[in-house]
């Protein structure tokens, strides 16, 4: 375990270096959710009452889905991983004692939350000093704010386990530029990063709340803004542990059959 630690903490300092690219996604953060809210707003002017959300619970799910970003953005996989795979330098880290699942994870864990720590209390801060409904307004109570934030950490390794599925998966293809897309693409959709769940229609949200997508950033969010009640939270943390072990045990599997296949060519 200690050297997965030394993992983790290695590349949660290199990603603190990284103080300027983190200046510009909080710009670029802002941009996005000042316009996400505008556009809500707009809908909401029409017919306030055709919604499942207010819109101050739609905007205090905006800027906690921009706060976290880099906790929740399938996009933001690890480039350095995916190189190692194709041009063969894998075969520098299956020398080492380690297991090699358990050190990707750790170092993706580590790299997000370097990134989230960078950019959070900015975004959090100026949200929470805006004008309702348009600012970041507080959780019900004590109950919903402790949710959150165990669910915000459970999304978080729920979304790492299942980038681990794409990197693992590169060992099988040529490029992993196809698969990137495909998940990705699915990722966003399917998890409330571009439209909240609750404002799918209902036999579709029921759904969509089963599968793996909703565990990551779909749960944490609701939660803070008061969207899901008690029976609702309950079952959406237990939907959460359920994954988080079906995707590592998943990704562990196929690790273990694409090491044992795996052929690196050239010297």
């Amino acid at each position: 375990m200690k050297k997965y630690l030394s993992f983790f903490r290695l590349r949660f300092l290199m990603g603190l270096q990284y103080r300027t690219a983190a200046l510009a996604g909080i710009v670029t953060q802002f941009a996005w959710g000042f316009m996400e809210i505008m556009i809500f707003s707009a809908f909401y002017r029409a017919d306030a009452s055709a919604f499942p959300m207010s819109l101050s619970a739609t905007a205090s799910y905006i800027w906690m889905q921009q706060a976290f970003l880099a906790f929740f953005a399938a996009w933001m996989v690890e480039g350095e991983i995916f190189d190692s795979i194709v041009n063969g330098n894998i075969a520098y880290e299956l020398c080492r004692p380690i297991n090699i699942y358990n050190m990707w994870f750790a170092r993706s864990v580590a790299n997000r939350i370097s990134r989230a720590v960078l950019r959070c209390f900015p975004i959090l801060f100026v949200a929470v000093l805006l004008p309702a409904p348009y600012g970041m307004s507080a959780p019900k109570d004590a109950l919903h704010f402790g949710l959150s934030v165990l669910t915000l950490f459970l999304g978080l390794l729920v979304m790492v386990a299942f980038c681990m599925l794409i990197y693992v998966l590169t060992f099988f293809t040529i490029s992993p530029q196809g698969l990137r897309m495909l998940f990705v693409s699915t990722v966003e959709f399917f998890a409330g990063a571009v439209i909240p769940l609750p404002f799918f229609p209902q036999k579709v949200q029921r759904v969509l709340e089963l599968l793996p997508f909703a565990a990551m950033q779909n749960v944490a969010l609701r939660i803070y803004s008061g969207s899901m009640t008690g029976g609702e939270m309950e079952k959406a943390v237990v939907l959460q542990v359920f994954w988080l072990a079906v995707l590592v045990a998943a990704g562990k599997g196929l690790c273990r059959m694409a090491l044992k296949r795996v052929v690196v060519q050239g010297g």
